[in-house]
């Protein structure tokens, strides 16, 4: 039997890999208002309606990853693309591994031992038809192959250190929900050393924001889950990150970090169109189907209240689903 950790799927390539200390640096963009915006899984109604959000008050937009993925029409993957990329943008592990070929790392996700084999599987295949798809645009390829790991947003003053995974790896999995409960101190750690205020992240499908303290002071890891896919059981929308002077009046939850707001906020797109697109592009005994129609239809077994996770003297801002 191979070692786990070089199964496909499981891996996590070398080059997938950077030192916290990438983030001590000035930052890469400023911004009043600012969306970020992770796990569109190739979601084009999703898409606009973050547009149209950011839009209503001229925030900047960040895509940290993971854009492409249910995509794998043509049409459909050259207009995410297309779109997505007029914006700041990271990689994710599906953009980085459909820009190349197959390396043996699979879909790149780098799954941990909590998810199945089967599920991890039925993620190779998925990325293997995108690729298919995406060999047609060899000039997207390289644009998608180009783009950052990470990024440092300042927002009043605050550092925000803006990946696609964890403060090591475009697909690490320290900052999702399972292991900021189970090892609390390894994210602590990690905002430490990188010098940032606010960890945003994706890639791990489940959404979070969990407080800190380090020697900064108050620090965020706020994970937002999946845009383009519900988040929460018997819920039908998408989550964004936003970081602003003000609030927003629509945030699911969130918090004040110093000068600033950090808010949970609901990327309400078109379920029953963007059922139909899936369904049309990935019947039902496809691997996408398997995986994720529940999901898309029903969300997952989570709920709001595990996702904030602050203490008592916080600020929490919060309000129904």
């Amino acid at each position: 039997m191979p070692r786990r950790e070089a199964i496909p799927g499981r891996s996590c390539p070398p080059h997938y890999g950077y030192s916290p200390a990438v983030f001590v640096r000035p930052a890469d963009l400023r911004a009043r208002s600012l969306f970020i915006v992770g796990g569109l899984y190739g979601n084009p109604f999703a898409l606009k309606t973050v547009l149209s959000l950011a839009q209503r008050e001229n925030a900047t937009l960040v895509f940290n990853g993971d854009f492409n993925w249910f995509n794998v029409d043509a049409a459909g993957f050259s207009a995410v693309n297309d779109s997505v990329l007029r914006h700041a943008a990271l990689r994710g592990n599906v953009e980085t591994e459909i820009a190349g070929e197959e390396g043996g790392s699979g879909c790149g996700c780098a799954y941990p031992e909590w998810v199945g084999d089967a599920e991890v599987g039925r993620s190779n295949r998925i990325l293997e038809r995108l690729r298919e798809t995406a060999r047609a645009f060899p000039d997207l390829r390289a644009r998608l192959g180009a783009l950052p790991m990470h990024l440092v947003a300042e927002v009043g003053g605050l550092r925000v250190g803006i990946v696609h995974g964890d403060a090591e790896s475009l697909a690490g999995w320290q900052f999702s929900q399972e292991a900021l409960r189970e090892r609390p101190e390894r994210a602590r750690a990690l905002l430490a050393a990188a010098g940032i205020d606010l960890f945003a992240c994706t890639h791990t499908c489940l959404p979070v924001m969990q407080e800190f303290v380090t020697p900064r002071g108050r620090a965020l890891v706020v994970n937002n889950g999946a845009a383009g896919m519900p988040n929460f059981r018997d819920t039908n929308f998408g989550i964004a990150t936003r970081i602003a002077h003000e609030p927003s009046g629509e945030a699911l939850y969130g918090t004040r970090l110093g000068p600033v707001v950090v808010e949970a906020i609901p990327v309400r797109y078109d379920h029953d169109a963007w059922l139909a697109r899936f369904d049309g592009v990935w019947p039902g005994d496809s691997p996408a189907s398997f995986s994720y129609r529940k999901r898309i239809t029903s969300g997952p077994a989570y709920e709001l209240d595990q996702a904030l996770r602050l203490s008592a003297n916080a600020g929490a801002l919060t309000r129904a689903a």
